[in-house]
């Protein structure tokens, strides 16, 4: 079952093919105004350039692709981007072929590893090398004393401090760039969840009782590999009394008939962009109780008021105030944000609930070029099973809002069937 979407003011998501699948001059053309947008984020906080091991981040801004995962614990490929200058890439040992096509990258040098796991006993040294290195280009790049670093090791950050730099984190003007999408980026979003909603069909057709939650949720892994996504970045799928608290992860456990199966994709899919919704589906042929009926119709209620309330120019703190008010009794257990940004992973902004915003939110205005998700768990305090819902948004720049995740709501649960 499909929401009414016109109730509330929000524009239906689209299958078009060209509005789905950028051409090759669009990506090309991405990829340079991604680039710009950090570039743009670096002249603002007078930062000469910045450094960067974060695989999305390294993506972002030049728009390779390697090792993603990999990269990810291990500092073995990096950019250097400099407010102003040429972007150099390094990358791995014996990969620099990977690169040579972008239209981001002036240049591709061999990484220096700057970790003990590469280097034991010379990890002093190489990481001397690394930031004497950094500190050239940037003085090839008219120089500044302000550099943003991140996700390297401490020794990094010292180096470069006793070469005369102020060292700050690489963060902040990545995530500020990445939260307006530019033109075109949207229809790599779309293409990744297009890709990401079959595997979800695919699995939700496997739900059947006697499986596990691994055999189930490994339907989803194999058909956004074969669709050129890169990965599931978390294991959120669980069944039964596991659904209650959220955040179990997918285990060896067998699916009961009559049991409710709660997942939450976070693929990082086709072009490196997120496919994030959220499903709760019945196991079996039945009908589902009224207390699962019950659960279901709160998270659904939750989404689609929250849903109404995105639109440009509400300040973060208002839109919490306006949210959907949980129940008591499920306050306890209630997920973390009402809705974050969402882009190539789960990104700025997080608007946390009313109750949260004094120790853990932080204000801001939703802007034209965002995308959101609007999120949901409904789970008793006392336990009990739970439901999961979330939904993928789009902020355009003429003011409208366009849902982007196209996958229904499951009739039984509703209780329409």
């Amino acid at each position: 079952m499909k929401m009414d979407l016109d109730t509330l003011g929000i524009l239906p998501p689209t299958h078009a093919p060209s509005d789905c699948e950028p051409t090759h001059a669009e990506i090309e053309q991405v990829l340079l105004d991604r680039l710009g947008r950090v570039r743009h984020e670096l002249v603002k906080r007078d930062l000469a350039a910045v450094v960067l091991f974060d695989p999305a981040h390294v993506r972002y801004a030049t728009g390779s692709r390697n090792m993603q995962v990999y990269s990810s614990r291990n500092p073995a490929r990096y950019a250097f981007v400099p407010a102003e200058g040429p972007v150099v890439l390094f990358e791995f040992s014996g990969c620099e072929h990977l690169a040579k096509h972008l239209p981001t990258v002036d240049e591709i040098r061999p990484a220096k590893a700057i970790s003990y796991y590469f280097n034991e006993k010379n990890t002093e040294a190489v990481t001397r090398a690394w930031a004497d290195e950094i500190t050239d280009l940037v003085r090839q790049c008219g120089g500044g004393q302000r550099i943003g670093i991140e996700s390297a090791t401490p020794e990094a950050a010292f180096m470069l401090q006793r070469n005369g730099f102020e060292v700050l984190d690489a963060q902040a003007p990545l995530e500020l760039a990445r939260a307006i999408k530019v033109p075109n980026e949207i229809k790599m979003i779309r293409s990744s969840l297009r890709a990401v909603e079959e595997g979800v069909h695919k699995l939700e057709m496997a739900i059947k009782p006697g499986m596990s939650e691994n055999a189930v949720w490994s339907r989803l892994h194999q058909h956004i590999i074969e669709t050129d996504a890169d990965f599931v970045e978390t294991r959120l799928m669980n069944s039964g009394p596991r659904t209650n608290p959220w955040f179990q992860e997918c285990s060896d456990r067998i699916i009961q008939d009559g049991e409710l199966v709660a997942l939450d994709t976070d693929v990082v899919g086709r072009y490196g962009y997120y496919a994030d919704f959220s499903r709760t589906f019945l196991c079996g042929d039945g009908q589902p109780s009224q207390a699962q009926k019950d659960l279901y119709a709160m998270a659904y209620e939750q989404i689609r008021t929250n849903m109404q309330n995105i639109r440009p120019g509400i300040s973060f703190k208002e839109y919490a105030e306006r949210a959907w008010q949980l129940p008591e009794a499920y306050k306890a257990r209630r997920y973390f944000a009402l809705a974050h940004g969402v882009g190539m992973n789960g990104e700025y902004p997080y608007i946390v609930h009313r109750e949260d915003i004094d120790d853990k939110g932080y204000d801001g205005i939703i802007e034209p070029g965002m995308t959101l998700c609007v999120e949901s768990f409904i789970g008793h305090e006392k336990g009990g099973e739970g439901v999961k819902l979330e939904e993928q948004l789009y902020v355009r720049d003429d003011g409208k809002v366009e849902l982007l995740s196209d996958y229904p709501f499951d009739s039984r649960l509703l209780g329409y069937t």
